[in-house]
């Protein structure tokens, strides 16, 4: 059996797209004949503390799923204290190095990132002992970071960056993109880095998961469901949002920066239609999910290489999307006919495409549901882009 170990700043029991990201690829990679082991810091997010079974530890090994999982002590923080968070980072991230330094690890790692600074240093200890370093990006950073707003174009810190950018790219044996735009990107800088395209590809296909007989005599319900942060922007969003005339609701799952903003918004303002669920637990979510109509995808700004992995999670549960995030999850929601696409930051034209929505009806989304159902299916399959990469030795 061949042995492959993940490093991933989050896995379950910790919940989000990242954690579950991480877990499909272990499994996925354990169906197909190897041994995985996932190292990770002790489960603390959303929070920012330390899930209450992993208290007073400095390391936990188990199995779970057949995936041997090391978790290592960190100094958790979601604290909008920079130097906290800095701190927060620093404590895995040196745990980490010299555990990859003296421990004995497999020949293949696969790298996540980001974050920046723990992808550096696992791939400089991997470096060193020689392995054979997978990097597998999701977003573009720091160009996502100057996008946000939230580093300074040219400071000191964004060519810290840039640099490690650049040395973890040259390092890597090859590399994953979630995206074209990241592929791009990255040849860019290294014309000649070997890059496969891996998608977020779910691995959740109900048969007969979609209600024959909803009641169409009530409102469409649209909903969000993942991170309440500053790059989805929901706190910005549910205040332009005008529901007032529509026959349309809109429920929120999740947690995150904003959630308090947002619960503080819906008390102040009762009758705007939006109905706050909180976090649940994937399998949860997905069967509360099953009365609702539309997945809403926002994005606060047009990120370049970012490509969110709902896009593909919902429609394979049938949902058609509404994207408000731009780049290229718009041309994957147009050219497969998923739903409706908005501008990113048009907020206006928002507001016109739920107007047409609400006159669409409950029947004719419900058609779209099966449509979209079918055509995810065949086209947005994890197994057969698994078996693709085995079979050109991407791992």
């Amino acid at each position: 059996m061949n042995d492959i170990l993940i490093i991933s700043n989050y896995y379950p029991p910790e919940k989000g797209a990242a954690a579950n990201r991480i877990e499909q690829l272990a499994l996925k990679l354990n169906q197909n004949g190897y041994e995985v082991c996932v190292i990770s810091p002790l489960p603390n997010y959303p929070k920012g503390e330390l899930f209450p079974e992993y208290k007073g530890k400095f390391s936990v090994t188990e199995k779970i799923q057949n995936i041997t999982l090391k978790r290592l002590w960190i100094y958790p923080s979601n604290s909008s204290n920079i130097f906290k968070r800095i701190v927060s980072t620093l404590s895995f991230s040196s745990v980490l190095f010299f555990y990859l330094l003296f421990a004995k690890t497999p020949k293949k790692v696969i790298v996540q990132s980001p974050p920046l600074l723990l992808s550096f240093v696992s791939v400089f200890a991997l470096w060193i002992k020689r392995k054979k370093i997978i990097l597998n990006v999701s977003d573009l950073w720091p160009t996502a970071a100057i996008e946000l707003q939230v580093l300074k174009k040219n400071s000191i810190s964004h060519k810290m960056l840039l640099f490690i950018e650049r040395f973890i790219y040259k390092k890597a044996t090859h590399i994953f993109g979630q995206s074209n735009e990241i592929i791009d990107h990255i040849h860019s800088i290294f014309p000649k880095k070997k890059c496969f395209l891996y998608r977020n590809y779910p691995d959740h296909f109900i048969e007969n998961v979609i209600p024959e007989n909803g009641n169409s005599n009530e409102p469409i319900k649209l909903f969000y469901a993942g991170l309440l942060g500053v790059a989805q922007g929901v706190f910005e969003l549910i205040q332009q949002l005008n529901l007032e005339n529509l026959n349309i609701e809109l429920h929120i799952f999740g947690d995150g920066a904003e959630k308090a903003q947002i619960v503080n918004y819906m008390n102040q303002n009762p009758m705007q239609k939006i109905i706050f669920h909180g976090m649940l637990d994937r399998n949860v979510l997905h069967e509360k999910l099953m009365g609702l109509d539309i997945a809403l995808v926002p994005l606060k700004t047009r990120i370049y290489g970012s490509v969110p992995s709902k896009i593909f999670e919902y429609s394979a549960l049938g949902f058609p999307i509404l994207y408000f995030g731009g780049g290229e999850g718009e041309s994957i929601v147009e050219e497969n006919n998923l739903g409706w696409v908005v501008p990113v930051e048009d907020f206006e034209g928002l507001n016109v495409a739920l107007q047409k929505i609400s006159a669409t009806g409950k029947d004719k989304i419900q058609s779209m549901k099966k449509t979209i159902f079918l055509h995810a299916k065949s086209n947005f399959n994890l197994d057969q882009q698994m078996k693709n990469l085995i079979e050109n030795d991407a791992f």
